[in-house]
């Protein structure tokens, strides 16, 4: 009877992926339209209901709790995601466990306000001034499928360099990584039910997670269906933090990278002709080499410890008690990037949230657990594929 249900879970899971998939190929005919409609109302109906039922933790601002079960979770992620990618790749080609695929990897500047507020001016943003940059964008893991089958997610994760004072982590000296993915709220609460995902993307069936009736995450499928959705140009897409950061000492945030630039957005072979795999990487190139591409860096200040939550990331702060604010400005020049040189690069660049200034500091369980995660994890990669840990300081050449 167990193999039977087993079957059947199975054969069902495949029938929503399918449905999936030929859903993502219409999306670009209805799908920006219904976003203005129905996204920031549902969102704040879907968040109305999440909150009633979230106890208060009688945290303070930027304040921080540390539950007993997050070791165990942690280990129990770290050992599925490297479980995943040993299915996934072969030695000498493994790539990353999370925010896999490589759409590119691009130079950049990255500029900090020249009017910014007093209570903003901390670490990074403390002095007007520029900063090189890598910024990697990605899609979702733990394989690498074409453009058109993933799950509708991208990240951003930018890295500067050239960044004086202390850090807290050894590896890297002069880098500041601040990773964003394309939904303002995190696919988990928390490292507990993150350890639970992973568990079911390890046997390739993580809408089970979601839709499991004996531990349903409905509102969370649902937010983050909200934002995930048929992707046009990583260079288009607005991304988001998702968890906080310190900014400055008592102070928290959330960032966020919204684009400026009009950018290639059209898929060759929607809704049922053939869609080159790589449609992702192919919009970034072509936006590049007709010229530069310009975003700016914002960022949520806690104002309410209850409703902008710092240990569950699935909670979307409210903008109403907390404007987005710029902060910086990234300028990615003209460039060609998707040669076989720079791919490589990206493949060994370590990229870590606690590359970072104390300023800065991750907060929350997700981010406590990102450190020794994404510390593990880009080592057993480097290690798989023999490759050496090389902090970049952007003079490197893709030759």
């Amino acid at each position: 009877m167990r193999a039977i249900l087993l079957v059947i879970r199975r054969f069902l899971h495949s029938l929503l992926q399918i449905g999936l998939n030929f859903e993502r190929r219409l999306e670009p005919f209805f799908r920006p339209q219904l976003n203005r409609l129905i996204r920031d109302p549902a969102a704040r109906f879907l968040q109305r209901f999440k909150n009633r039922k979230r106890p208060n933790l009688g945290l303070g601002l930027a304040e921080e709790k540390i539950f007993d079960w997050e070791e165990e979770a942690l280990q129990t992620i770290i050992d599925e995601m490297r479980e995943q990618m040993n299915l996934h790749f072969q030695p000498g080609a493994y790539e990353r466990g999370g925010n896999t695929k490589t759409h590119g990897l691009v130079r950049a500047t990255f500029t900090v306000k020249s009017d910014l507020p007093e209570h903003l001016r901390k670490g990074v943003f403390a002095d007007e001034r520029s900063y090189p940059a890598y910024i990697r964008f990605a899609g979702p893991g733990p394989d690498v499928p074409e453009d058109i089958r993933d799950v509708g997610f991208g990240s951003m994760s930018v890295k500067l360099m050239d960044v004086p004072g202390p850090k807290l982590m050894e590896e890297e000296k002069f880098t500041q990584d601040w990773p964003a993915v394309v939904t303002p709220t995190f696919v988990t609460p928390d490292v507990r039910e993150n350890a639970k995902l992973q568990y079911w993307s390890t046997i390739d069936e993580p809408i089970w997670y979601f839709l499991n009736p004996k531990d349903t995450h409905l509102i969370d499928f649902l937010m983050q269906g909200l934002w995930n959705e048929t992707q046009y140009n990583p260079l288009g897409q607005r991304y988001f933090s998702c968890v906080p950061y310190l900014l400055g000492e008592g102070q928290a945030m959330l960032y966020s990278y919204r684009p400026l630039t009009d950018v290639p957005m059209n898929i060759p072979g929607v809704p049922f002709g053939r869609v080159p795999p790589n449609y992702l990487r192919d919009n970034m190139a072509r936006a590049l080499r007709a010229g530069p591409v310009e975003f700016e860096m914002l960022v949520q200040i806690q104002t309410d410890p209850h409703l902008m939550p710092i240990e569950d990331a699935s909670v979307l702060w409210p903008e109403d008690k907390s404007p987005w604010i710029p902060v910086a400005h990234i300028h990615i020049p003209q460039q060609d990037f998707d040669t076989p040189a720079q791919m490589s690069f990206a493949r060994n660049l370590r990229i870590n949230p606690w590359h970072s200034l104390p300023e800065h500091r991750p907060l929350g369980n997700q981010s406590r657990a990102r450190r020794r995660m994404y510390q593990e994890l880009a080592a057993f990669r480097q290690k798989m594929n023999k490759a050496d840990h090389v902090e970049p300081d952007g003079s490197e050449t893709f030759e």
